[in-house]
This record gives structure tokens, sequence and C-alpha cells, in this order.
């Protein structure tokens, strides 16, 4: 049973008639951190959580009573493991962000920092609302991102199976016809014969060893950080992906740094942990320069936002002026609105632009392989 003590165990069996053999004391708080960080407790669980601890804070009712109906209410085992871990911190006089800051691979700092703030100003029913819009912001955002990209995939997919089956099964047997029957094709069909009739030959080797690669790339993305950094560069740098991506990290930005300074945190504490969340080394690097050599050294948040070039020329004028008003948490939530906008613009551009580039790469390469049949049966049948 969960109990405090050895007494409350005693007591509770003497209560029911029964007289316990043994009592041993066995810790909780591994198993139940094993299913709080394998049992996946996701963004979606983390927006549930929040939007009814605000709303449970708003009509009246103390945060134990809360968690207790959040127990008896979640079936999710991880969401219920944190929801008890939660309750006996409180029990033993721990602050309430303490159980969040445990799980630091799911809770994001920006996360724990907004409880805490919230926590220490009395605040922390508007905390939970801002939090639980905040995520389902950034939720939206995954799923818009997803979604835009589930095209491209299903099409680079299937065109690959295609050509597998093409390049794998149906180019050997042409090939075969037309080297067999001694007819000398042009170079161009030979060398696509040859491609041919070596995947038709090797096509258990090349489908195992691909198998593989794609496997071992798997596991070094998941195991490794700077293989992960490294494709992660890769791909930022892209045209038409580095557009996209540095929008998105603007867009955290102003979300991020708008939810930290309604939570009442001071705007370097802001500023370090918005760093942390942007997903962008450039903006990262910029916003801490932006704290440690700019404001901390006596700048305006407008002067040192100018200074860095990677923050567009509006974004910094806004922030001169909504400092200047004092209505900065204002501004950045316009922003933040805009920019998601702004990001849905960028992802269609981009799904617009991947589509032609995918269909037009697959129809050059089946091109390439049907002028390598066409043009020896046209060179055969003018010998006749």
């Amino acid at each position: 049973m969960d109990a405090e003590g050895p007494a409350e165990v005693l007591e509770f069996l003497a209560n029911k008639g029964l007289r316990p053999v043994s009592i041993k004391s066995v810790s909780l708080l591994l198993q139940r951190r094993k299913s709080i960080l394998g049992g996946g407790l996701n963004i979606t669980d983390q927006v549930f959580l929040t939007k009814y601890l605000a709303l449970m804070l708003r009509v009246g009712t103390d945060l134990f009573s809360a968690i207790d109906i959040l127990i008896a209410d979640f079936d999710k085992p991880s969401v219920k493991a944190l929801l008890i871990e939660m309750r006996a911190n409180l029990s033993k006089g721990k602050p309430f962000y303490v159980t969040f800051a445990n799980y630091p691979k799911v809770f994001s700092p920006v996360f724990v920092n907004m409880i805490k703030a919230g926590e220490v100003s009395g605040n922390l029913e508007k905390v939970f609302e801002d939090l639980s819009v905040s995520l389902e912001k950034e939720a939206a955002l995954r799923s818009r991102i997803r979604g835009a990209l589930v095209y491209p995939f299903i099409l680079m997919g299937a065109s690959i199976a295609i050509l597998t089956l093409l390049i794998s099964f149906a180019l050997p047997k042409i090939a075969a016809i037309f080297t067999g029957g001694g007819f000398k094709p042009p170079v161009f069909s030979r060398v696509v014969f040859a491609v041919g009739l070596f995947f038709g030959d090797n096509i258990l080797y090349i489908f195992g060893g691909g198998t593989i690669l794609i496997i071992g790339i798997i596991l070094l993305y998941l195991r490794s950080t700077p293989f992960r950094k490294m494709l992660y560069r890769f791909f930022i740098h892209l045209p038409a992906v580095k557009t996209v991506v540095k929008k998105i990290a603007i867009q955290r930005f102003a979300t991020t740094l708008a939810a930290l300074l309604k939570s009442g945190l001071p705007i370097l504490d802001a500023l370090e942990i918005t760093a942390s969340a942007v997903g962008n080394d450039e903006v990262r690097e910029a916003l801490m320069r932006i704290s440690r050599e700019g404001i901390s050294k006596g700048l305006t948040m407008g002067e040192a936002f100018k200074r860095e070039p990677i923050f567009p020329r509006t974004v910094a004028n806004l922030v001169s002026i909504s400092e200047k008003s004092g209505h900065i948490e204002e501004i950045l939530v316009t922003l933040a609105n805009f920019y998601e906008s702004e990001i849905d613009a960028s992802l269609k551009t981009l799904i617009s632009l991947l589509e032609p580039i995918l269909l037009m790469g697959i129809g050059l390469i089946i091109a390439v392989i049907a002028l390598s049949i066409i043009v020896p049966i046209y060179q055969l049948v003018g010998q006749f």
C-alpha cells in the first residue's frame, strides 16, 4: 500500500482485523519515473493537465483536491504516476515545480520556470492557462508541419518503390533480350542495361544492405547527439527550408518570451530560458548576446535587438516601440500570431516546390530508362 510509514500500514491492517507477518518499505519513485519517461507523456497530455489544473484552480478547488480529482479521472499510467508523485512532493512540503523539474526530457525549462514563477507570485492559475494556450499552439504548429510533409514523403516512398521494381525486375529482363540476341545496343542503352542487370543479379544484397544502412542511420540519429546536430545543420541550410526554420524559431521566441514575461520572470532570466527553447543555434546565440552583452550592460531591449541581424528589422523595431510603451508582452503575442500565418504560407511554398522537383526527378529517371529501350528498338527496326 502507498503510505507515509509503517505506523499507517499497521493502523490500516489493525482496523481490518489483520496482523502482518512483515512490513517492508519499497520506494515507488523509480517505478513511477520509469512509467512517466517510458509511457509517452506527450504534449497533448501536458495540454490537458495544464488546462484541467487551471480550470480547477479558477473555480476555487485547492491544489491537493485538484490533484486527487485528476488522479481518479486520468487513465493513462504515465499521467497518473506523475500526479501521484506531484501529490507526494507537495505533502512533504516541496515546491510544486520540483516534480516537473525532475523530468527535463519531458518538461522544458520554459514549462518549469513558468510554474516556478507562478508559484512564487501566487498566480499559478494564470500560469496554467498561459501554458495550456502556449502548448496548444506548439502542438498545432507541429501538426501543421507534419501534415504538410505527409504528401511529399508518401510521393517519394511510392516513387522509390516503383523505380526499384522497374530497375530490379522489368529492366533486367528487357536488357537480357537485347544483350542475348546478338544485337549491340548504343553505349547509352548498354550502360542503363548494365545497371538493370546489376540490380537484378544482386537485389537481395542491395535490399539487405539498404535496410541495414537505414536502420544504422536511425539508431545513430537516436543515440548520437553530434550526428543529429550534423543532419539538422545540413537540412536547415537548404535554401527553401532555411526560411521556414528561421520563421519557426522567431515564432517560438515570441511565444516563449511573452509567456515567461507574463508569468513574472525578470527579462534577463526570461531571455536565457527562451534561448534554450527556440531550437535554432543562430537565434539562440543572438538571444544570449542580447541578454549578456546587451541588456545586462545597460542597453535597452530595442538597442540590443537591433544589433542582431538574425532578427528582421520589423521585429527589432516592434520590440523597441513596445518597450517604450510598456506593452512588450502584447506585441510579442501579436508577433507570434503573425509568424504563425507566415509559417503556414512558407510551408505551402515549400511543398509547392518539393512536389514538382520530386516529380521531375522521377520523370527524368523513367525517361532515361524508356529512351534506353526505345532507341535500340528503332535501330533494330531500321535494319529491316
